[in-house]
This record gives C-alpha cells, structure tokens and sequence, in this order.
C-alpha cells in the first residue's frame, strides 16, 4: 500500500488522484526485474507476444550491468518514489476543497497499479482522477499506464473515473517551468560573466528520446516536447536562436529522434557556447537526470570542452508547479468514463493525437 493521504474526515467531495509514473528500483537487486518489466511492456517492446518474454529477458541480461551501476551511483537505488511520495502530499494540500488522497501508481515496480486500484476502492472515492506525471502523452507512457490501470480496474467497481491525459502546454505547467528555466539561465550568465564574458549560452531542452517509428505511426510526443519548448522558451524570454530541442537515452540500434544530446553538445562546442540543459519531459529527479545528464553528459561535455554546462532540475515538489497540478484537477473535463478521448478535446490545440484513440478505463 502506498498511500498519501490527509486525517480529517469531512463532506468534501472524496477525490481520488492516481499518480501515474515509471518507477524505479528500490534497491540493486531490483534492477534485473524492473528492467524485465519494463521490456516485457508491449508499449516498449513491440514485437510479437510469443517472443517477447524471451526478448525481454535477454535484453535486460544486457542491461542489467550497466543500469546496477547508474543505481549505485544514486545510493543504491531510484528516488523517484519518494519524489513522487512528496509531490503527494503537497498536492494533496493544494486541494483543501476536497477531502483528496492521491494513491501512486508506478509502472515497472512497486507500488504497481494493480495495488493503488485496491486502495482506491478501499478508499471509496466519488470521482477517480488519473493523473500521468508525464506532461507529454505517449503511447509508451500515459498510454501503457491508462491501458494497465483499465485491466487492473475491470475487477473493482470504482465510480465517475477522468483521465487528465496530457498538459504539454498548460499555462501554470508552462509557467512554473519557465520560471525556473529564466533562474537558471540568469545564474549561468552571471557565472560566465565572472570567467567568460564573452562566451554564449545555448539552452537545451532534453526529453527521453522514442524510436522514429513509433512517432510514423501516430505517437503525439515529439510534437507536444516541441510544443512545450516553444512554450517555455518564450515565457523565459528566449529568442529562436537561443534554444533547441534534443533527445537522450537512445536504447535500440534503429532511427530513434532526432537531433541527440551529444549531436547537440558537439554542436555548442563548435561554436564555443556554454549549455543549459532543461529536462522538458520529465517532472521528477531519476537516472535519466541524475546519471544521465549530470554525469554521463556532463563528462562528454568536459571532454568537448564546452566552456560550461548547467543543468536546470526537474519541477519535483516546487509550488508553483504543484499549483499547476492542483489547477488541471480543479478544470478538469469529465466525460464518458469508459471511453474517454485523448487527449482533452479543445483544450491544448491541434495535436495529431486528437482524432481516433481512446482506452477504456472500466
């Protein structure tokens, strides 16, 4: 059981938020099993169901190395449950009009969806409201974790049920990370002033990359990650020459999106420029942010001799961001609980997304 929840019972409305993230780890021994998990999800690994098992296991063997290492690097372990254990709780109190307990749902280890379904039901909620802390939908993320909360809600009878799907371009989202994107950007100025006066800054907005196929066959993400950037950059009062979007983590030998991190590193450093890397798809620390980019990229740009590399954190419990969450919750879009549409028609603009798609929540 992993629950946040308030003391006080009252006549607020009973709410139910079900945080949907990746997961992590919670130890090294965990490692092997998440990763089997993660590769066994037809989302992720799409090939046919008879060989996938096998496929995954012999991936994860290959992996396991590798990511066991990045886990100690981190103490031994992910620490995004605890992030998102907080993000709870200060979400639960920017909600003071409802009695609102927010149950975490992860998607590759513990607490697995199949354990928050039971607790919210044992909650007895009036309105169940998923909320992906992913700001960008895609079908290997909200999409894998709608479909895995649809299957592990079908044996409970759980009311009125709203999927927030997506907010790439929510104002308070756009907002609170524009915020700390322009402190960020103004400290990295001020220490080149000091050293390097006369040295550029390049701001980077890096999101988890996806295979090209994927987004050929419809997958809104890369064009709600551009959405996003365009967004922020804006608000931090950036002009067009100033920022770029890029992709990390490639995982497979096929195309995967385009430009990389490393292309776009050695391109700062061809042209003498200082970076500031902004996580634009993630909202919580883990290993893509705290291995990955603070480690594994900061060495590369060492290497390259980029005359400074910052990196902006992710939004974890910051208040204006939780604020933003709270507000999504409070205008939410109620409709047909079994067939809701993705994403939320009218709200965020043209995405390709619109048109077509929908998963059964009960």
């Amino acid at each position: 059981m992993d629950v946040v929840s308030p003391e006080a019972p009252g006549v607020r409305p009973r709410l139910a938020i079900v945080l949907f993230n990746l997961g992590g780890p919670d130890r090294l021994e965990s490692v092997k099993p998440f990763l089997v998990n993660l590769f066994t999800d037809p989302a992720i690994l799409r090939v046919p169901a008879l060989i996938r098992p096998f496929l995954a296991r012999l991936i994860a063997w290959r992996r396991v190395k590798p990511a066991t290492e990045n886990y100690r690097i981190l103490g031994g372990g992910s620490p995004l449950l605890q992030l998102t254990r907080d993000q709870a709780r200060a979400l639960e109190q920017a909600l003071p009009e409802y009695e609102a307990r927010c149950f975490i749902a992860m998607r590759y280890w513990h607490p697995f969806a199949h354990e928050a379904v039971r607790d919210v039901a044992a909650f007895h909620p009036d309105e169940v409201v998923l909320l992906p802390l992913y700001p960008q939908f895609s079908t290997t993320t909200t999409g894998s974790s709608v479909t895995d909360w649809a299957e592990c809600a079908r044996r409970y009878k759980l009311p009125e049920t709203t999927l927030i799907c997506c907010y790439p371009e929510d104002p308070g989202f756009i907002a609170a990370t524009a915020a700390l994107v322009r402190q960020w950007v103004d400290q990295a100025r001020a220490t080149l002033a000091q050293s390097r006066p006369d040295t550029g800054l390049r701001v980077l907005f890096s999101a988890h990359g996806l295979p090209q196929v994927i987004v050929d066959r419809g997958d809104p993400y890369q064009y709600q990650v551009e959405q996003s950037a365009d967004k922020i950059a804006a608000m931090a009062g950036l002009s067009a020459s100033e920022w770029r979007v890029c992709y990390q983590s490639r995982a497979t030998p096929q195309k995967w999106l385009d430009p990389s991190i490393e292309a776009e590193l050695r391109r700062a450093a061809d042209d003498k420029q200082a970076v500031v890397i902004v996580p634009i798809a993630f909202v919580s620390e883990h290993s893509e942010t705290l291995v990955e980019l603070d480690v594994e990229y900061r060495e590369l740009a060492e290497t390259l001799g980029l005359p400074g590399y910052f990196r902006v954190p992710t939004q974890n419990s910051d208040a204006r961001f939780i604020a933003a969450l709270a507000d999504l919750i409070r205008h939410r879009h109620p409709g047909d609980p079994t067939q809701p549409r993705l994403p939320c028609p009218g709200r965020f603009g043209e995405c390709p997304w619109r048109r077509g798609c929908a998963y059964p929540l009960a």
